[in-house]
């Protein structure tokens, strides 16, 4: 079958035409005809071995791609995460972690959706416990996954919502979606905190959603340092760390204000929420998307081009999608 496959020690992706098919090896499983699978930095990480969940490891991730959506052997549609890898003509799912996907949803958007929901919704709703009327920053707003946060804290009944990110077109292109409030992250860092003082001072920040961390998370943070007074409770949840892995954290941020810090990824999930999101969260989000009630863009290759495509930087929130 078709596929694109990474060698141990060699770092980039090779596409074949002649590689074996999965095998279903238990009754958990079915076999799946690919259609669409979204290419996401995840992606690229685990199949490099550099993430967490595969680091040292690059045999964990032989055949790219985490999930997909596909056909099964009844015609039905489904959007699937993968006991083998996705970007292939098939693929072994689990059928407890199919998705059906709605009439008026098309492939590609089914494809590229669940994992920008994963990585905002189950922040707000289970990290964050987002209640409607709450006050809103999204760190990193600008990125594919950001975009969908700021459509979904929406619809969750955010009553403000503001957005960092460096590239302004795209920020303002945000206001439409949901956004409140822009903040460059490009300006000096007096401007910066400044600016998010200004905003915490007239409509206290309850949530802080962050797919930076680095600088930028240091300096809301410090923004939201306390001079020995009460403070607002702020829920600060770290989800990604696109300008660096690691931050220089004050004792006295800790101790001056009324904080929570916590992060949402894979492996601080409990099995209830990845139940919540596969069963209710991706199903739910899904149909606003076939009723045109949530947006978002994509980039589209075909599975003989990814390889080429391979260090491709998609920029102004699309999503890159493979097509089988």
């Amino acid at each position: 079958m078709k596929t694109v496959i990474m060698f141990q020690g060699n770092g980039m992706p090779q596409y074949t035409e002649d590689f074996p098919e999965p095998i279903v090896k238990n009754e958990d499983e079915i076999l799946i005809s690919v259609k669409a699978a979204a290419f996401k930095n995840l992606d690229k990480s685990m199949a490099s071995g550099k993430h967490y969940t595969t680091e040292g490891d690059i045999q964990l991730a032989k055949v790219i791609g985490g999930d997909g959506v596909g056909l099964l052997a009844n015609g039905r549609r489904v959007y699937a995460l993968g006991v083998s890898g996705m970007m292939a003509e098939k693929a072994v799912v689990e059928k407890s972690r199919m998705i059906e996907i709605p009439e008026g949803l098309d492939d590609i958007t089914a494809a590229a959706l669940p994992n920008a929901v994963a990585g905002s919704a189950m922040a707000l709703r289970f990290r964050a416990a987002i209640q409607p009327g709450e006050t809103v920053l999204i760190n990193g707003a600008t990125g594919f996954t950001g975009k969908t946060a700021v459509q979904i804290a929406k619809y969750y009944g955010a009553g403000k919502i503001i957005v960092t990110g460096r590239n302004e077109q795209t920020l303002q292109l945000l206001l439409p979606l949901g956004a409140d409030e822009i903040v460059s992250v490009s300006q000096n860092d007096e401007s910066f905190i400044a600016q998010i003082k200004q905003i915490h001072n007239n409509t206290p920040i309850d949530i802080v959603i962050d797919y930076l961390w680095g600088h930028s998370a240091e300096l809301i943070l410090e923004t939201l340092k306390g001079k020995g007074g009460f403070t607002h409770r702020t829920r600060f949840v770290s989800i990604g760390s696109i300008t660096g892995d690691k931050i220089q954290l004050s004792s006295e941020i800790l101790r001056s204000v009324d904080l929570q810090l916590s992060g949402s990824g894979m492996g601080s999930w409990t099995k209830e929420e990845m139940q919540k999101l596969l069963k209710e969260i991706v199903p739910e989000m899904f149909r606003l998307a076939a009723d045109n009630k949530l947006k978002l863009e994509t980039l589209n290759i075909s599975l003989m081009d990814i390889d080429k495509l391979w260090e491709l930087e998609v920029t102004d929130g699309k999503r890159l999608v493979v097509t089988m």
